[in-house]
């Protein structure tokens, strides 16, 4: 994301707080705690989303409903030259990733993946990162237990 200019003030604040807590909030509901129109609260929204302040909505899917209860994370050193991400492209386009990072340091990626198991993690690394042309080296590393695994922001409480 380049640089934009969002220039949200304190009700684009609190609307971000309450749709962040709660994303089928609806906009009466929203209306209704900040004392506004539910036309006006539709109005903010609509703008919010048009300078992708708002990105997207999601549910929050329990992995282990999935089968998926192998958390890892996986550093990967790579070919790519500084600034062009051929392969961090590459990793986006995998199911099981979830996250690709450019990092600094000696790594050039930082990939978080979720798998069945630990048989479905050696398959994903064999049978997936292994065919990634550019990849020189990785580094895993499997999650015991998640303490937080969380996305919300901190949103300011003034500007």
């Amino acid at each position: 994301m380049g640089k934009m200019e969002y220039n949200l003030d304190q009700i684009d604040y609190q609307i971000l707080r309450i749709m962040q807590d709660n994303a089928r909030t609806n906009n009466a509901d929203i209306a209704r705690e900040l004392g506004m129109a539910p036309s006006a609260i539709l109005e903010r929204v609509k703008k919010l989303e048009q300078k992708e302040v708002i990105l997207q909505y999601n549910a929050k899917i329990n992995p282990n409903a999935l089968d998926q209860k192998m958390l890892s994370f996986i550093f990967i050193k790579a070919q790519d030259i500084i600034g062009v991400q051929k392969v961090g492209f590459l990793l986006a386009e995998i199911p099981e990733v979830q996250e690709v990072h450019d990092i600094a340091g000696d790594d050039g990626y930082l990939v978080k993946v979720r798998t069945n198991d630990a048989a479905g993690l050696v398959d994903l690394m064999r049978n997936t990162l292994g065919k990634i042309e550019g990849i020189i080296s990785t580094r895993t590393t499997i999650v015991l237990e998640t303490v937080k695994e969380e996305q919300k922001l901190v949103i300011p409480a003034k500007k």
